[in-house]
């Protein structure tokens, strides 16, 4: 296949319009790319997948709900993305996503570096051995710590507020939760809320790939109401606070693009497979 990448981003529709006209300095430096359609066993990816070149890297990026966010979180093809990314090569996956935060410390406009996942979502396609052949693989470590560790360094550089690890409750969506369940969210002193992670985060796992989460969190759930300052999430609360932070985003991408060593081994995520088969 004559189409290759080393480095995969999934976002949304800003995103798009980084890679398409990305800004000064960065436009020098980013040579144009194309939109290929790829094609898997599982059906059609969110999108066609945007392939460039970021300063000699090859870059692969897909609008994780779709151009125009036509696609809801519950019914995102996540292995068909996940396998897209697999078969154009890419060994790095970073992951950008807006979240609600589930304490009161955690604000909106912070970065949030997650570690950990609860899973609350059901019926979604979260594995790729659905037999003869049957892999466990571990979900113990789940998102990469060399990447992470790239990603809380770049957010110090640039000066955003940045919360090194942290638990994100994945929920089924389109919905959001009810003053109940955000409270007991927060009882169990998790840290923010979203609808996407899982299961993308643990086919990446099966894939063999590299995985970074970077959570940026819009507002604050349901069930912070009641703390000062604090008004319920609202679907253009999240649009208005992610607007105001997507450049912070790209210029940290571009940092970890920039840091991911060429030719680098990952015995974490690279091998998760490794006597993981029945």
């Amino acid at each position: 296949m004559r189409n290759k990448a080393e480095i995969g981003i999934i976002g949304g529709s800003g995103f798009y319009e980084f890679f398409a006209r990305p800004p000064k300095p960065e436009g020098r430096r980013w040579e144009k790319g194309k939109w290929i359609d790829v094609k898997t066993p599982y059906g059609k990816p969110s999108d066609k997948v945007f392939l460039g070149n970021y300063k000699g890297r090859k870059i692969a990026f897909l609008p994780r709900h779709g151009r125009g966010h036509k696609i809801p979180p519950h019914m995102i093809n996540y292995r068909a993305n996940i396998w897209a990314f697999k078969k154009l090569g890419v060994k790095f996956i970073i992951s950008p996503a807006a979240v609600g935060s589930l304490q009161p410390n955690i604000k909106r406009g912070d970065f949030v570096i997650c570690n950990e996942f609860i899973d609350r979502t059901s019926g979604r396609k979260d594995t790729f051995f659905d037999g003869p052949k049957v892999v466990h693989i571990s979900s113990a470590e789940c998102y990469c710590e060399f990447l992470r560790d790239l990603a809380v360094k770049s957010c110090k550089k640039y000066k955003i507020r940045v919360h090194p690890k942290g638990t994100a409750v994945v929920i089924q969506g389109p919905r959001f939760s009810t003053h109940t369940e955000s409270k007991w969210f927060t009882k169990m002193g998790w840290d923010v809320v979203n609808m996407t992670q899982y299961p993308e985060v643990v086919l990446t796992r099966e894939a063999e790939i590299c995985y970074l989460n970077i959570s940026i969190v819009t507002d604050y759930d349901v069930g912070l109401i009641g703390e000062k300052g604090i008004k319920p999430v609202s679907i253009e609360e999240v649009i208005r606070v992610f607007g105001q932070n997507i450049e912070k985003v790209k210029k940290v991408i571009l940092d970890i693009i920039e840091k991911i060593p060429k030719d680098y081994k990952c015995k974490q995520c690279h091998q998760a497979l490794r006597g993981a088969s029945v």
